[in-house]
């Protein structure tokens, strides 16, 4: 548009503006729709028309405020904006940055100019303030709009033409306006599409800024993934070359991201792992394979996936891998023995075993191999697990195997594992002994004494070396192991007939502890006894009720199943009683007070002269046995009165 193109319509925009001003008189037909809108809309604000100063103004602390909260997006705009200032020749002319509400936040022009033009860095310039602008269309419409002198609603602009754009986000709403304005006679003929076309490129970069901005919160997020996967991931071309590595990966491999990136897979691994890729074509799933690393050989579990590209050839190999031991770990904690038991929950209060317990306690913060020996049943597994967990390794394996309940033949292979094919009903792909299962951990192997003398001397090859081979393989894997072993028979005497071998003996009795029958702590009896019938009882709340006649008995028994045997009799008597019911040594089995009874008459054969008293308590604790309590049936065998064996119960306070 010419200069004097634009001085006509601004004379007819002016004759209008006078006739709505002074009359109330608006012709549409000689006037853009907007403009006539936005006078309408302006007046109901109340807008005065012949207001001389902008009233809203920010404060400079809110300016600064505004400010801050735009700076990414002023730091995309502001060069733009010099640009246009200097393209028109930055004379007469201003370019403003406006916030969504209508706030110049940045201008650019001389001090006088905007002085001129009543715009400064603070100032509102929507509609409801100061009427029609370019700046208050487009926030209206969301359009690029160009408003030409008395188009203005306020008489002040009249002078001055003003073209604006709108900086849009994704979703397409208006985050701020990029304006240019100047008086009449010095605007330029295309600053409209100027004005437009930065402010598009504008909204190009903000949309660019955020995309980087996504990718590099989406890379962090990735980053803080990849340290906090406890698996070990590489990624490799086709060619097998090392493109990245994480944290859990290179703290395996004692490497660091100089030694392995653009070094070939084969090269760290020591082996054709690159062929073994070519060769499944596809994908590999947990294959077992050793790699050195510190200079130790070390067995990895690794599996494989291609990376395609759009061709849908394989562009790169994605390796994820984990330490055997620490899958083993989590499978035993999940499927395999748990060492459950602390040294707290051992009962008993003898001299005996608090001694095993101290010596156990002791022993634990070694990595010494323990020979549990004692009779079945006195807890030499509970002690295990007691040594277990006080030990450095309670947070790796306990790994339980029994050398008694294995067929001769496999014990071999359950010890050591074995490669694919090494016997018939061999699993496919081979599988890993409960040493390469406790590694970092301990192995509890309990009935040692059972152990076959071939495999005998395969177990003690492997506490010298701490290493294994697996039943069938060469492969010669490492493994960190702290054995416990448990017995009970008399190694020694087992050594002297051949069927222990003497050396491994030597070998597991570094640190020998006993653990005592209840024959030889028989001060425990009562505490174990008052334990299971809470532990068993139906209604635990209730207080004990056990006749002393119970404890008795219990404490004269020899129990040669020890703690265990004490359990079953306690869960089988706790259960055949009624919950009013007293717990007496008639509720116990035959078999206990049979014994009892042939040991009292054994002794008294031994022991001629004895005091009548003692002889008379004992034949009557023998018929209140027998009789299971019944006083009738007692006074017969006694061949005494009713009456006179209530005196006698009351007499030795039976």
């Amino acid at each position: 548009m010419s200069n004097s193109r634009m001085l006509h319509g601004n004379n007819r925009n002016l004759e209008a503006w006078e006739k709505y001003i002074l009359h109330d008189e608006l012709d549409f037909s000689d006037m853009r729709i907007e403009i006539a809108d936005s006078w309408i809309r302006s007046r109901n604000f109340d807008v005065d028309p012949n207001a001389t100063t902008i009233k809203e103004m920010l404060s400079e602390e809110e300016l600064m405020q505004r400010s801050q909260a735009f700076s990414p997006i002023l730091k995309i705009a502001l060069p733009f904006m010099e640009t246009i200032y200097k393209a028109v020749g930055e004379g007469a002319m201003e370019v403003s940055f406006t916030d969504a509400n209508g706030y110049v936040l940045e201008c650019l022009g001389d001090e006088d100019v905007l002085r001129d033009l009543h715009l400064h860095k603070g100032k509102n310039m929507s509609e409801n303030v100061v009427g029609t602008n370019a700046i208050a269309i487009t926030l209206k419409k969301g359009i690029a709009f160009q408003v030409l002198g008395a188009e203005h609603f306020n008489k002040k602009f009249h002078k001055m033409t003003s073209a604006a754009a709108p900086i849009k986000d994704d979703s397409g709403e208006i985050v701020a306006v990029l304006c240019m304005s100047g008086v009449n006679d010095r605007v330029h003929p295309h600053t409209l599409g100027m004005i437009l076309a930065s402010a598009l490129a504008i909204e190009h970069e903000i949309k660019l800024n955020k995309r980087n901005d996504d990718l590099i919160r989406i890379n962090k997020h990735f980053d803080a993934i990849m340290k906090t996967i406890s698996e070990g991931i590489i990624t490799i071309t086709y060619d097998g070359i090392i493109t990245d590595i994480n944290y859990f990966a290179l703290k395996i491999l004692k490497k660091t991201h100089q030694d392995l990136i653009g070094k070939t897979i084969d090269e760290v691994t020591n082996k054709s792992v690159l062929a073994l890729i070519k060769k499944e074509v596809r994908t590999l799933e947990e294959k077992e394979i050793q790699v050195i690393t510190g200079g130790r050989k070390k067995t990895i579990i690794m599996s494989l996936k291609p990376i395609y590209s759009q061709d849908d050839s394989i562009k790169e190999y994605l390796i994820t891998f984990r330490e055997s031991k620490k899958v083993y770990s989590e499978v035993n904690k999940i499927f395999g023995s748990k060492a459950i038991y602390t040294f707290d929950a051992i009962l008993g209060d003898s001299e005996e075993i608090n001694e095993a317990i101290r010596m156990a306690k002791l022993i634990a913060a070694t990595d010494a191999t323990i020979l549990l020996h004692g009779e079945s049943g006195t807890g030499k597994e509970m002690f295990a697990q007691g040594i277990h967990n006080e030990s450095p390794r309670k947070n790796n394996s306990f790994v339980f195997i029994n050398c008694g309940a294995i067929p001769r033949d496999l014990v071999a292979s359950e010890l050591f594992g074995y490669e694919d094919g090494a016997f018939t009903g061999a699993r496919k792909g081979g599988n890993p002994g409960k040493f390469e299962l406790a590694d970092g951990g301990t192995l509890f192997l309990d009935e040692i004494g059972d152990m076959p003398l071939d495999t005998q001397a395969n177990l003690l090859r492997v506490l010298e070396t701490k290493e294994v081979v697996r039943v069938g393989g060469h492969e010669v894997i490492p493994v960190d192991v702290r054995v416990i072993a448990a017995t009970h028979k008399d190694l020694v005497e087992e050594v002297k007939m051949g069927n222990f071998r003497g050396d491994l003996f030597y070998r597991l009795n570094v640190m020998p502890i006993h653990t005592p029958s209840l024959r030889e702590r028989k001060e425990d009896i009562r505490n174990l006894i008052d334990f299971f019938y809470m532990q068993f009882r139906k209604t635990p709340s209730k207080k004990l009720a056990i006749d002393e006649s119970f404890y008795t008995v219990m404490k004269h028994y020899h129990w040669p199943g020890n703690v265990r045997e004490l359990q079953n009799v306690m869960q089988m008597v706790t259960n055949l009683i009624g919950d009013k019911e007293k717990l007496s040594s008639g509720h116990l089995p035959l078999y206990i007070k049979e014994k009892i009874s042939a040991e009292s008459i054994e002794l008294g054969r031994v022991d001629n002269i004895r005091p009548l008293d003692v002889v008379e308590k004992e034949a009557i604790v023998n018929a209140l046995l027998v009789s299971d309590n019944n006083l009738v049936q007692a006074a017969k065998m006694l061949e005494i009165g009713r009456s006179t064996l209530y005196r006698k119960i009351e007499k030795y306070n039976l």
